[in-house]
């Protein structure tokens, strides 16, 4: 597992300290110690990184150079998980730009006023703001800072605000984002110290009006105006023929790996099947016929009939977000599908999806990949976390500390477990999946 790795070093493991400052002195105590009794490491891994990344630092685009301004995260003990999220949604231009120009909150004042300081959680301070923290964190990327940043004060605050992710074991990717943006959705909605920022969201007349039917626990957000799209639930019961249909609102949909790709593929068998995202999104829409542990209750029958569902998409939303359910419950144990899903970079085409595609235009519903997040390992309460990204048109690897610049060849093959896919706005040539 990474955090065994000489890389993490106490630094990285230790967000508290004491009002003395002890833990500070420790850290500047190891740095120092560090810098004398590793030399030959740092030597060996500063060779490393020049001869595999050269043009990492110093790259010709377009016949001039531009440095290499991507900044990586601090791991604090197994938050790879928060990491390639934060990477992930940083990527997004219009979500994260939203947040960068927000206007900055002060959180502290008098003798604390912009001092850093590193909290513990037995102080009654609830003056915090997931929002501020997370703007801070969004500023402090892509700023061409060539050390990472660390995120221990959004790490607090998630502390704070959500139990769930208390203590420093491995947590789900795909939960903590859906935990982070149903909590900045919240705090958008309220404000913070009284003060809604939502209002910020209606200046934009665009984002404001393409939310407005997929609002989430109550009024839209930058969260749901960017992520939020609109299901169908159609059920119909067998015995009578019933139609019931509702309207279900999304952030992202959790998508199924078909259970006749679930088998491993070894060297030997190459040749068979290759699931791909169609495949799994096939099967999310496709009707199906409800067990009996599901059977539903029809009005017209007065008791629970066996019945047929089937999902269409109503509204698609501006970022689509898929999230390929890997981990799956046995009897004892959660279980990892390390099933390869073929997805493409570039047009995914959603329009089958589409309750009323006729409504749409030709390019609507084509969507290119923004970034896609990775889970090395077997299970879930262990492993590790990476993300890769396209930033101007430049394919990054975010693990941890370390950024990488990759190609579209590595990428596509990632075992992707959340994928992030943007609304295409401008016409250019693709191949649909």
């Amino acid at each position: 597992q990474e955090n065994s790795e000489i890389s993490y070093r106490c630094d990285d493991f230790v967000v508290n300290d004491t009002k003395l400052g002890l833990v500070q002195k420790v850290r500047e105590h190891l740095q120092n110690l560090e810098n004398s009794a590793f030399p030959s490491d740092r030597h060996r891994k500063r060779k490393l990184l020049e001869n595999s990344s050269l043009n990492s630092k110093l790259l010709k685009v377009n016949g001039s150079t531009t440095a290499l301004c991507a900044t990586g995260l601090r791991n604090l003990g197994n938050t790879c998980f928060m990491n390639a999220i934060l990477q992930s949604l940083s990527n997004i231009q219009q979500f994260c730009c939203y947040f960068k120009e927000l206007p900055a909150v002060e959180l502290r004042n008098g003798k604390t006023a912009g001092r850093r300081t590193y909290h513990t959680r037995s102080q009654g301070d609830n003056n915090v703001s997931l929002v501020e923290e997370f703007r801070k964190t969004l500023c402090a990327l892509w700023q061409g800072s060539q050390t990472a940043f660390s995120p221990e004060s959004l790490f607090y605050v998630v502390w704070k605000i959500m139990p769930n992710f208390r203590g420093y074991q491995q947590q789900d990717a795909h939960e903590f984002m859906r935990y982070l943006l149903d909590h900045l959705h919240l705090e958008l909605q309220g404000g913070f110290n009284g003060v809604s920022r939502s209002v910020i969201l209606q200046e934009n007349s665009s984002l404001s009006s393409a939310s407005n039917k997929c609002c989430i626990n109550g009024a839209s957000t930058v969260v749901t105006a960017i992520f939020g799209g609109i299901l169908q639930n159609e059920v119909n019961c067998l015995i009578c023929g019933t139609e019931s249909r509702k309207f279900d609102p999304f952030l992202d949909l959790s998508l199924d790996i078909p259970s006749q790709f679930r088998n491993k593929r070894t060297k030997n068998q190459e040749s068979g099947p290759m699931c791909t995202l169609r495949d799994c999104l096939r099967s999310f829409t496709d009707l199906e016929e409800l067990d009996e542990t599901e059977l539903y209750m029809c009005h017209k029958c007065k008791k629970k009939q066996k019945s047929t569902k089937k999902f269409w998409i109503q509204k698609l939303p501006k970022v689509l977000c898929l999230h390929l359910k890997r981990f799956h419950w046995t009897a004892y144990l959660r279980n990892k599908v390390d099933t390869y899903v073929e997805f493409p970079l570039r047009g995914l085409d959603m329009k089958c999806y589409l309750l009323e595609p006729e409504n749409s235009g030709p390019e609507s519903c084509l969507y290119d990949l923004a970034a896609v997040v990775v889970h090395h390992g077997s299970g879930v309460g262990s492993g590790h976390y990476t993300a890769y990204a396209a930033h101007e048109g430049r394919w990054f690897h975010f693990n941890d500390s370390t950024v990488t610049l990759t190609d579209e060849e590595t990428v596509v093959k990632a075992k992707a477990y959340i994928l992030f896919y943007v609304e295409r706005q401008a016409k250019s040539g693709s191949d649909k999946l």
